[in-house]
């Protein structure tokens, strides 16, 4: 099973969900969407995470969303569907639709709200785990969950052999460390945040799943590439370019800023689900100019 996770590692990105003006799912613009991330190379897709609302979908748009993204993919990349849930009946429950839904892995946070202890979070995914029929990446990201998974909690999941990946957003380079340096073999670590892409991939990580790779994913594409081959002065370049964006994807809460630019393309309308709310038009001009400043950058760099 381990060896099932050597296609995730690269850019994937954390895929916004489209909704019509009347608040539906708009599965036109997100197989527009999904053609455009094909096109400039990305390495795979993770539709209902936290960048695609998944906590405002219902149960049957949650499967709709996958398979509409599992239908444009076809064989060309693995489909990553989050499937997470802090009550875990619920997730194995996911994780057996979106399974049937086309996805070829599964996504799982850490359980938000409930706050279990650190064997609680063991139990949690150990169950989902000998349940599913798909392997699993774990999503540590205290930020939105209220807890941290600790390096010994991950690397302990890490031996099971249907766990093949973490996602790690707490931020904290020593944590990163640890795991990489302590994982078995056949374990990834992809980075849960844009910016932290370079010192993560330069530490031994495989990749990142991005939420400016919804804008930008030739560019995001080219970073990890450049740091797979150990290009640094590219890999510098490229994050230099894109930083503008890596601030602003996150000056209001995720997905509002890149859903604006997105919107602002004409690629999806700006509507989001309550109890998110359009990006503040105080906060519009700043983040339209990072949009511009990044594209340009790019550009320069022969990324486009």
């Amino acid at each position: 099973m381990k060896n099932d996770v050597a296609s995730l590692r690269g850019c994937g990105t954390a895929l916004v969900t489209p909704f019509t003006s009347n608040g539906e799912v708009d599965e036109s613009a997100l197989r527009a969407l999904v053609r455009a991330q094909l096109a400039a190379g990305i390495d795979f897709l993770v539709p209902c995470g936290s960048t695609g609302e998944a906590a405002t979908l219902s149960f049957d748009e949650h499967v709709t969303v996958v398979r509409v993204v599992a239908d444009e993919v076809g064989t060309r990349v693995p489909v990553v569907a989050g499937a997470g849930s802090n009550d875990t009946r619920k997730a194995i429950e996911f994780s057996h639709a979106v399974a049937e839904a086309g996805a070829t892995h599964l996504l799982h946070v850490s359980p938000m709200y409930s706050k279990p202890p650190q064997r609680g979070i063991v139990a949690h995914f150990t169950a989902i785990a000998d349940a599913a029929t798909l392997p699993v990446m774990l999503y540590n990201v205290p930020g939105r969950t209220a807890g941290n998974m600790e390096a010994h909690t991950t690397l302990e999941l890490a031996r099971h052999p249907r766990i093949v990946a973490m996602k790690e957003a707490s931020g904290n380079l020593a944590q990163v460390d640890v795991l990489l340096r302590e994982r078995l073999p056949g374990f990834h670590v992809l980075s849960g945040d844009d910016a932290l892409t370079l010192p993560m991939m330069a530490l031994g990580g495989e990749g990142v799943v991005s939420v400016v790779s919804n804008v930008f994913p030739a560019g995001m594409v080219a970073l990890t590439k450049a740091l797979a081959a150990n290009d640094m002065d590219r890999a510098r370049a490229l994050h230099r370019a894109l930083l503008p964006f890596f601030s602003a994807a996150f000056i209001e809460s995720n997905p509002i800023p890149a859903k604006a630019v997105l919107a602002d393309s004409g690629v999806v309308k700006n509507v989001l689900r309550s109890p998110l709310v359009p990006l503040a038009q105080s906060l519009h001009e700043p983040v339209m100019t990072a949009a511009h400043d990044v594209r340009s950058a790019l550009a320069a760099l022969d990324v486009h």
